[in-house]
């Protein structure tokens, strides 16, 4: 294909996902319609691989099986959730279910069911605001980072145009070291002609950046705390049920146990997807459930020697 299809390529994927950001520089230059110049048969190169899509996905549609693993189900319907919102969730619970199960753990060992409810909900509180401060400052720090790598490709493209232009070079022999001196020449001048989508160009190849999602501090902060808690609480729940403590840390071990079993289990495939094998999967979901017991028995003996 010639270097403008190349370029209109990366133009759809640098736009379609960031248009008129505030970030980028402000440009009056005009949007240049490279489409019109595509010659009859880049044309019908376009139309040949839109027919094959239309009907590869038709046939996909025709010989889809449907899902009925419990664990595939879990796994497609997380998998739409967005990567960074999927990564929160699944930090909030993998501390969730580990640090108050052995926090109860260790309580239950003093011998008083009410004790072990209230100091849980304590710590399940404090944990979840900890973590979510945390998760906020995480993700203020990325958006930080990527608007002054921003500021300082925008500093650059006005002061230092040739530091740019190597850049741009660089990037590409990375894609493709074939690639010939006219194209990458080529390519940078027209480039040049949309200043936005050239910072924007460096920063997401370049970089290897995407602009964080609106808001994103916000909802990291109630996602990685919302999970937290919502860990924390499940080896909480025998105890309301119990009259005495040990049984209540019996039935909390149990269904401890199974939780951790399956979160590790669907984590492994939400992680590793199709290429996980399910050996791998019970290997994780074993690793969990030793993580968390180990955990739990340790704050369960220490408490008891001092105590």
């Amino acid at each position: 294909m010639s270097l403008v299809g190349i370029k209109n390529g990366i133009s759809h994927v640098l736009s379609k996902n960031s248009p008129d950001k505030q970030h980028l520089l402000d440009s009056e230059e005009s949007q240049v319609d490279y489409n019109n110049n595509l010659n009859d048969e880049e044309r019908s190169i376009g139309s040949i691989a839109r027919s094959r899509r239309s009907k590869d996905d038709d046939d996909e549609e025709e010989e889809s099986i449907p899902i009925t693993d419990f664990t595939s189900l879990v796994s497609n319907v997380l998998g739409k959730v967005d990567p960074r919102v999927m990564s929160d969730i699944v930090i909030g619970l993998s501390d969730g279910l580990t640090v108050p199960f052995a926090l109860t753990a260790g309580l239950s060992s003093l011998g008083d069911t009410k004790l072990v409810i209230t100091g849980g909900f304590a710590e399940l509180i404090s944990g979840a605001i900890s973590m979510g401060l945390g998760g906020y400052l995480a993700a203020k720090s990325e958006s930080d980072f990527y608007y002054s790598e921003v500021k300082a490709e925008k500093k650059k493209f006005y002061s230092n145009i040739t530091e740019v232009n190597h850049e741009i070079e660089d990037i590409l022999l990375d894609i493709n070291e074939n690639f010939s001196d006219e194209t990458i020449v080529s390519f940078i001048k027209d480039l040049k002609k949309e200043p936005k989508l050239m910072v924007d160009f460096l920063i997401r190849f370049g970089k290897g950046l995407e602009e964080p999602a609106e808001n994103r501090q916000l909802t990291s902060a109630l996602t990685i705390g919302g999970a937290y808690f919502l860990g924390g609480f499940v080896p909480l729940v025998p105890y309301f049920f119990v009259n005495t403590v040990d049984v209540g840390l019996i039935a909390s071990i149990i269904v401890m146990a199974f939780t951790l079993f399956w979160f590790g289990f669907i984590k492994a495939q939400i992680s590793l997807g199709d290429q996980c094998s399910t050996y791998k999967k019970f290997e994780e979901a074993v690793q969990m459930v030793l993580v968390g017991g180990i955990a739990a028995g340790s704050a369960w003996l220490l408490v008891r020697l001092i105590g």
